[in-house]
């Protein structure tokens, strides 16, 4: 005859008194449910972050060049300016469009790229965090790097003499704005080229950019007929604004504001379009 003895379920620490833990929800340690979304967005954003300021290649693009160049152009008499004023005045404007170009644009361009090619997005894809947060956690992680650039070339350029003028709103308008337009076109890019592709457009486009869209050379240096074509790149857009307002002290610039309107919604209608994880 074979007697059985019935063994209780070792209880948890956790337990609560006169219930046993053991299947009780709640019980794990750590909890498996995803974080919340924006605290997965937010840490996806201070990832991205330290990724980029990891790698030489972007830190040289996004931090350094923009910075040498305010230093460069201001110190060395290269051309004349327009309307009169100093140097640092004229250029300081530029090259912070600059600085938002090589990061909203070409470094997450190329990052983007690479990452496609690798699998990563795809992997990222699969995880808690929406690709829509992906998404967002790259923008959020754009705009903090925008924050130490816009910082850095600020006090090299108070430091070299410069007066900005103008409402601060108006700034902050243009900035996001611009961010918008070559954020979406850094996506759109990246998701419709092969990496390689992405590479050489992504720096061919941050050249020619530079050359004509009013960084270093007035556009009024160009012919009529270029110049009523110019003026409408985002770039030339975007530095022209952020000149009529903190070099002139213009209220509210609503051309360029309108043309980086136009080009944000294009580009961002075209990466949802065209972008692929894969």
């Amino acid at each position: 005859m074979t007697v059985s003895i019935d063994t209780p379920a070792p209880e948890l620490p956790n337990a609560r008194h006169g219930e046993r833990a053991l299947g009780t929800p709640g019980s794990f340690s750590p909890d498996p449910r995803p974080a919340p979304t924006g605290r997965m967005i937010f840490a996806q954003a201070r990832f991205e972050t330290r990724l980029l300021l990891r790698n030489g290649e972007q830190v040289l693009l996004a931090i350094v060049i923009p910075a040498l160049m305010l230093i460069a152009f201001t110190a060395e008499p290269i051309g004349t300016i327009s309307g009169g004023g100093s140097r640092i005045d004229y250029y300081a404007p530029g090259i912070i469009g600059v600085a938002v170009l090589s990061t909203a644009f070409t470094s997450q361009a190329i990052a983007t790229g690479f990452e496609r090619r690798y699998g990563v997005l795809k992997r990222l894809g699969a995880t808690p965090l929406p690709r829509w947060g992906l998404l967002a956690g790259k923008s959020l992680s754009i705009l903090m790097v925008e924050c130490v650039q816009l910082v850095l070339l600020m006090v090299i350029a108070l430091c070299m003499g410069w007066s900005p003028h103008g409402d601060p709103v108006a700034v902050l308008l243009l900035l996001a704005l611009g961010t918008a337009a070559f954020g979406g076109l850094a996506l759109w890019l990246s998701g419709a080229l092969r990496a390689e592709a992405t590479l050489a457009v992504a720096n061919f486009v941050f050249l020619i950019f530079i050359g004509v869209g009013g960084v270093v050379v007035p556009l009024d240096k160009f012919g009529h007929g270029a110049q009523s074509v110019l003026q409408f790149l985002p770039i030339s857009a975007l530095t022209d604004g952020l000149r009529d307002v903190l070099q002139h002290g213009t209220a509210m610039p609503w051309g360029p504001l309108g043309i980086l309107a136009a080009w944000a919604a294009v580009a961002i209608a075209g990466a949802a379009r065209f972008f692929k994880w894969e």
